[in-house]
């Protein structure tokens, strides 16, 4: 379904960034321990974040705890901060990759769907320029399949006329 609300965006681009080269399972699994961990995806807060609470979450068993993806985590809360000054809300930044309206694709087989579009291409650039990390065009792809920016469900599948638009 697609998502408007900034928090949310924000935490689904963490958590893509999270699991990278993982099982989205096993993120998913861990997704309260990083609502804790990252003080409910408050950008505001992470965007503060210094070397302690950096060792304090590279010590937390209930998130994965990779150094590159924690400092990319407080790197892309500033990032965040900065694109939703510049553009009002990230919501309004984001959604313009698709013209603000959801992308629906006709896929009657998974073997069908891509991995990255000219569209998730497009967004990784841009957000590469922005200082964004672990924002891939694949990334960025599984991003917007998770925030409804691609209804990606196959045509037979019950959610897909269900999703829209």
């Amino acid at each position: 379904m697609p998502v408007h609300d900034d928090r949310k965006l924000f935490e689904l681009l963490i958590l893509e960034g999270a699991q990278a080269g993982l099982s989205w399972e096993t993120i998913l699994k861990k997704r309260e321990n990083y609502r804790r961990a990252f003080d409910g995806f408050d950008a505001e807060k992470m965007a503060r974040y210094g070397q302690r609470k950096l060792d304090a979450l590279l010590a937390d068993p209930g998130i994965v705890r990779n150094r590159l993806k924690l400092a990319a985590a407080v790197r892309n809360a500033r990032a965040f901060l900065q694109v939703r000054e510049e553009h009002g809300s990230f919501d309004a930044y984001i959604w313009r990759f698709v013209d603000g309206s959801p992308i629906r694709n006709a896929w009657r087989e998974l073997a069908e769907l891509p991995a990255r579009t000219p569209e998730s291409e497009a967004m990784s650039k841009d957000l590469l320029k922005r200082g964004f990390k672990f924002v891939g065009p694949t990334i960025c792809y599984a991003f917007m399949q998770a925030v409804g920016m691609v209804n990606d469900h196959l045509v037979g599948c019950f959610r897909y006329d269900e999703v829209g638009p």
